[in-house]
């Protein structure tokens, strides 16, 4: 079936954003987000975004954006609470790139494999949303797509299926990751929980668990396994496809040299910014405003200094626990052959 003329127009224009896939109507929801919005939203998602409820439905095989419209795609892979939407943000960059904070799309497809679709299914899925995700607002911008958490399953076959994209692998080292957890008290130790079950679902856990010992763990305990089930991830993502297009940063080093890292990333992902232009990414918003508040408030810093507070206030409140639960997962590690010191070879 022919596209109709407003179709075309959608599938012409980045600001229709490819944001779901309906399974059942084995089709793709657009809704309408500009670079204004997309800049003011936390994360490209239905609790962020203003009118996701004004779609237009277009059927998968209507759909083939054709290729020389098409922007080169790279990926910030990553394992929550390590500064990753501060990252995503300092390349939206008009000319150059655009950075694509946690489109709803790539979670679907982790909620149909979890519902059952085979990899093949997934595979061509996949493929047309990443076609779709990669159509620039302008030209010659690359597009850095920063999926949820819960994709690190799709990063092995997106990398597989753009050969020429390049991914950076984003996490916080343990203790700073179990003090991000305990700040957010019930509710983050209730979304452990979430991200545990998932990584059961997915299939990536770490072996040594029965379903009994599982239910045995503290909060922190949990968040722990999860994390540590990341790391695993991570490294089989980066033996998978190669050093040469895969690179490891702990958030950590990102905030304490962000200037090196964003130097870094720009030969990463084939931006050829000048020297200029690093220094603006850097004097600006993703750097000069907390990334999860208001962004419009420059006082809202978020920074080395700022992490080291915030996460201060949490060690003085569960200071012990984290100790141990730390000390407890790098034996874990230990007895699972998982290397939990794994660097930020970006840098090196």
């Amino acid at each position: 079936m022919a596209l109709s003329a407003r179709q075309t127009e959608i599938l012409a224009d980045a600001e229709y954003l490819a944001h779901r896939y309906d399974e059942v109507a084995d089709g793709f929801r657009f809704v309408h987000v500009s670079r204004d919005v997309h800049r003011s939203s936390t994360f490209i998602t239905d609790e962020h975004l203003p009118n996701v409820d004004q779609f237009d439905l277009i059927g998968r095989a209507d759909l083939a954006p054709a290729p020389d419209q098409l922007a080169p795609i790279h990926f910030i892979f990553h394992s929550a609470y390590c500064c990753s939407t501060m990252m995503a943000r300092a390349f939206d960059i008009p000319g150059t790139s655009m950075g694509l904070k946690e489109p709803v799309v790539l979670n679907d497809m982790i909620g149909w494999q979890r519902r059952g679709a085979s990899a093949a299914q997934i595979s061509d899925v996949l493929n047309l949303s990443l076609d779709l995700l990669a159509r620039p607002f302008e030209a010659d911008e690359a597009v850095i797509i920063k999926p949820s958490n819960i994709c690190t399953p799709l990063a092995i076959p997106a990398l597989r299926q753009r050969p020429d994209a390049k991914a950076l692998l984003l996490y916080a080292p343990i203790d700073s990751y179990l003090k991000s957890i305990a700040k957010k008290e019930m509710w983050g130790r209730i979304w452990v929980r979430d991200v545990l079950l998932g990584t059961l679902k997915d299939g990536y856990l770490v072996g040594g668990f029965s379903q009994e010992e599982l239910l045995r763990l503290t909060d922190l305990q949990v968040a722990a396994v999860g994390w540590l089930s990341q790391h695993a991830a991570f490294a089989r993502i980066l033996n998978t496809i190669g050093p040469n297009r895969v690179k490891l940063l702990d958030s950590e080093t990102f905030l304490s040299r962000p200037d090196e890292v964003i130097h870094q990333l720009n030969q990463l992902f084939d931006l050829e910014l000048s020297q200029e232009g690093l220094d603006q990414i850097i004097a600006g918003p993703a750097f000069t405003s907390h990334s999860k508040l208001d962004q419009n408030k420059p006082q809202q810093v978020f920074n080395a200094s700022k992490r080291k507070q915030e996460q201060s206030q949490a060690a003085t409140l569960h200071g012990a626990e984290i100790d141990m639960v730390a000390t407890w997962i790098g034996a874990v590690a230990e007895s699972q052959n998982i290397k939990i010191d794994i660097g930020s070879d970006l840098l090196s």
